[in-house]
């Protein structure tokens, strides 16, 4: 009987530091490697948010409860800011920065400031297959090339602090931080701007006007900095940068209820693909054009499988990109399309 007691104390000491072993901090590269849906909930003046969302760069603190990859929950403070344009404007939900950086949230701290994607309008089906859509965007140009931003699907509750108003209850996705995605791939961000497109790496450039082609985005400049970051090379920051592009609910293949064509574009509707690259070879335009084709199985697998989505809204997906794959693997239509369609000046 003694030496039961004795192992039952032996057993009680060795489990008792592992109870209480704080969570380690997260990994901000290996947290956006994972595909899994992180469920969170942010406990915020709900409130406020509404009232603050015309004033860009309104700060308030909130708190995140989630179960992350580890599934240890925690639960640490958070400051968010209202960012954006046009969806801070238009949208009932803005978005969001969240700055995870604070002494009082030791695991969350490491991914620093990000910025969090939201529904535009809640308690829409469509709204929420929008937000889906734009987030698949972002995982095909995963597939594609490193030098591209990576995402993370959160299900999310915002629950009122103050208990004067119902949660929120959809889905968001936070975006990986420009540093860290410059870091990945050996190079650093650009701050200043480039005077012309055209003074960018040729190569990369093609590739995102393929995409951005692909997807029916016209809402993207890379002289002006709009909703392109550029990095550099971390040897020879002096050289010529690569184009990364984000924000893609303006797409074609989004189709979101907001998205209209540039007026100084002549189309009617965002799902008129309109090529915006400036003129290549037809072996640059080939080699690039091989590259998307050698991930087309990979694309359509991606979005039959997201099954987040409604069969119909992948349906949609697919029917679309059809287009695009169809065109790129004629060389008549690629030379008419990306060569004589091209721009000039």
């Amino acid at each position: 009987m003694k030496l039961f007691y004795t192992l039952l104390l032996l057993l009680a000491m060795t489990n008792q530091p592992l109870a209480q072993q704080p969570a380690s901090k997260i990994d901000e590269v290996e947290f956006f490697k994972n595909q899994s849906v992180i469920d969170a909930t942010v406990v915020l003046d709900i409130r406020h948010l509404m009232k603050a969302k015309m004033k860009e760069g309104e700060r308030f603190p909130a708190k995140i409860i989630a179960k992350l990859d580890n599934s240890i929950e925690i639960s640490e403070p958070v400051t968010l800011e209202v960012r954006g344009n046009f969806r801070r404007q238009y949208c009932y939900m803005p978005p969001l920065k969240v700055n995870f950086k604070s002494e009082a949230a030791p695991i969350l701290s490491p991914l620093g400031s990000l910025k969090l994607v939201n529904v535009c309008k809640t308690g829409r089906s469509d709204n929420q297959e929008f937000l889906l859509k734009e987030y698949l965007v972002y995982k095909i140009y995963n597939l594609i090339t490193e030098k591209s931003l990576r995402a993370r699907l959160l299900k999310i509750s915002y629950t009122d602090s103050a208990n004067k108003k119902k949660a929120i209850n959809e889905y968001g996705f936070l975006l990986e931080d420009v540093k860290d995605m410059a870091k990945r791939n050996q190079c650093l961000e650009r701050k200043r701007r480039v005077k012309h497109t055209e003074l960018t790496d040729r190569q990369q450039m093609t590739r995102v006007a393929f995409f951005e082609y692909m997807i029916g985005n016209l809402d993207w400049s890379v002289p002006v900095r709009h909703n392109i970051k550029l990095i550099v090379p971390q040897e020879d920051t002096n050289t010529v940068s690569f184009a990364v592009p984000y924000d893609f609910d303006h797409s074609g293949l989004v189709k979101t209820d907001y998205a209209l064509p540039p007026p100084e574009v002549n189309i009617e509707d965002v799902t008129v693909r309109t090529y915006r690259g400036f003129v290549r070879s037809i072996e640059e335009l080939q080699e690039v054009a091989d590259e998307f084709l050698k991930q087309k199985e990979n694309i359509y697998k991606l979005i039959k499988e997201f099954d987040l989505l409604s069969a119909d809204a992948r349906y949609q997906m697919i029917s679309y990109l059809d287009g695009f794959f169809n065109t790129i693997s004629k060389p008549r239509e690629l030379r008419v399309e990306f060569i004589e369609n091209a721009r000039r000046n």
